[in-house]
C-alpha cells in the first residue's frame, strides 16, 4: 500500500477528498490504507479507486504503470471533482447553487468533515463539543475579528496556508500570530508560574461575567421596548404580519431616547 499512498501524495488528494469520493468516513480511508493489497479492498471502493486512477485492477504491476504528469493529475482532478459535483447536486439546496465552485466545494467539505465528526464513535462526545465551539466562533465572527484571526493560525500552524498568508488584516493577524504562538509555547512548556495564571484567569472570568451582564441588560431592554412598540400599535405579539411595523416602531422608540 505504500505504492498508494505515494501516488496519492503526488496527486495531491487528501484524505478527506478520498473519502469524500468513496463515501466513507476519513477513519476508514486509513483503515484502508493499512490494508495489505487493494485486493482486500471491499469491491465498491476498489472499483471506484479503479475508475479513479484508471487502473484495470489494484495489482503492484497496475500501479507500478501509473505515469504521474500534467495530464494524468488533471484527468484524475477532473474525474474527483465531477464526483463531489454529483453529490452536492444531491442536497435539495437550491440556493447553494448560486454559490461559486470553489465556494460549493467548500461547503461540501465542511459538511462532510461535520458529519464524519458526528458519527465518530470513538470520539462522539468530544466532538460535538468541539463543533458546538466551532459554531460560537462563527457567530462571534462578525464582532470579534480576533476569532478570525485564530482560525487562521490554526490554519498556518497545521500547514493549510503558509504562515504569512493574512488575508484580513496583514499587521494585526502579524502580531496576533507572535502573541498567540508565544502563549501556546508557555502553556505547551509550563513557562509561568501558578499564582500569574490564576491572577489571569480570574481577569478573564470577570471580563465574561461583566459582558454577560451587558448582554443580559441589553436583552431586557430590547424585551421592554417590544412590550412598549406592541401596546403602542394596539398588538399583543409579534406575527409575521405585523413584525415590520412593530421593529420600525421599536426603533423609533430607541431614537427617542437618544
Amino acid at each position: 500500500m505504500n505504492k498508494l499512498n505515494e501516488i496519492l501524495q503526488e496527486l495531491g488528494i487528501s484524505k478527506v477528498k478520498l473519502a469524500k469520493y468513496l463515501g466513507v468516513s476519513r477513519q476508514m480511508i486509513y483503515n484502508y490504507l493499512e490494508l495489505e493489497s487493494l485486493n482486500k479492498w471491499p469491491k465498491e471502493k476498489k472499483i471506484l479507486l479503479f475508475k479513479l486512477l484508471d487502473i484495470e485492477d489494484g495489482s503492484d504491476k497496475a500501479l507500478g504503470k501509473i505515469k504521474i504528469n500534467s495530464e494524468y493529475i488533471m484527468e484524475v482532478e477532473s474525474r474527483l471533482n465531477q464526483s463531489i459535483k454529483d453529490t452536492f447536486e444531491e442536497y435539495d439546496m437550491s440556493d447553494l447553487k448560486k454559490l461559486k465552485k470553489d465556494e460549493q466545494r467548500l461547503f461540501s467539505d465542511l459538511t462532510y468533515i461535520i458529519k464524519d465528526k458526528l458519527t465518530d464513535e470513538y470520539k462522539h462526545d468530544d466532538n460535538v463539543a468541539a463543533l458546538k465551539y466551532v459554531y460560537h466562533i462563527l457567530q462571534a465572527m462578525d464582532n470579534m475579528k480576533e476569532a478570525k484571526y485564530f482560525l487562521a493560525y490554526i490554519s498556518k500552524l497545521n500547514g493549510f496556508t503558509g504562515p504569512n498568508d493574512n488575508v484580513f488584516n496583514e499587521n494585526e493577524q502579524f502580531i496576533f500570530d507572535a502573541l498567540i504562538h508565544s502563549a501556546i509555547g508557555l502553556y505547551a512548556h509550563g513557562g509561568t508560574s501558578k499564582s500569574k495564571v490564576a491572577d489571569a484567569h480570574a481577569r478573564f472570568e470577570k471580563e465574561v461575567e461583566v459582558k454577560n451582564e451587558e448582554k443580559l441588560s441589553r436583552t431586557q431592554q430590547l424585551n421592554t421596548i417590544k412590550i412598549q412598540a406592541l401596546r403602542e400599535l394596539g398588538y399583543t405579539d409579534i406575527t409575521t404580519e405585523n413584525a415590520s411595523e412593530v421593529f420600525e416602531r421599536m426603533a423609533e422608540i430607541e431614537s427617542r431616547k437618544v
